[in-house]
């Protein structure tokens, strides 16, 4: 999928168990309101979009790509199959999608308890720590993403990015962003 392409929409029917091999994607919900709500941003080597897929027909949150990425589709029949004929393959599955699941709560509450400075902090040692593993990096997502994620204003974080920079804590250029002072951001 190249990037920004929508993988599937929330409503598709559910045809597809999905891993994702290479790139990051971004697992949200599109509000009454219209506006996309980040449930959380998956690297590769992870499950993603199967919160649901065992027990509804259709898909209750929507997948795109945040940069270009390959995403391994097993028809869910086949999965089920497995499931069914080898216990070990059911049980490390549900491992898997038990620490996934684990993953999105624990983003979801990690991001809820700080304040707006924290929560865009949270996001950029996200990014450097568990996404790219650098100081340097170029950030996937908008400053709007980055606002519908923590559950902030869009003016917020663009504010809060600029004391970072003020403050030394990061340099930015574009999307690019270079941690300067790691125990700052911390």
């Amino acid at each position: 999928y190249s990037k920004g392409e929508i993988i599937h929409s929330e409503g598709d029917v559910i045809r597809d168990f999905k891993y994702l091999k290479t790139g990051l994607v971004k697992l949200y919900k599109v509000t009454p309101a219209a506006e996309e709500q980040i449930i959380t941003i998956t690297r590769p080597f992870e499950f993603v979009s199967n919160t649901n897929i065992f027990h509804e027909e259709k898909y209750r949150y929507s997948l795109a790509a945040l940069e270009d990425s390959v995403v391994c589709c097993i028809p869910i029949e086949l999965v089920r199959e497995l499931i069914i004929r080898n216990g070990k393959f059911a049980l490390h599955l549900i491992s898997s999608l038990s620490r996934t699941a684990e993953g999105i709560i624990s983003l979801g509450l990690e991001i809820r308890r700080r304040n707006l400075a924290g929560r865009t902090a949270f996001v950029l040692l996200y990014f450097s720590n568990e996404i790219y593993h650098s100081r340097i990096f170029d950030l996937p997502v908008s400053r709007k993403e980055i606002a519908d994620l923590i559950s902030m204003s869009s003016a917020n974080v663009i504010r809060t990015f600029s004391e970072f920079r003020r403050d030394g804590i990061i340099r930015a250029n574009g999307r690019t962003i270079e941690i300067t002072d790691m125990n700052k951001l911390e």
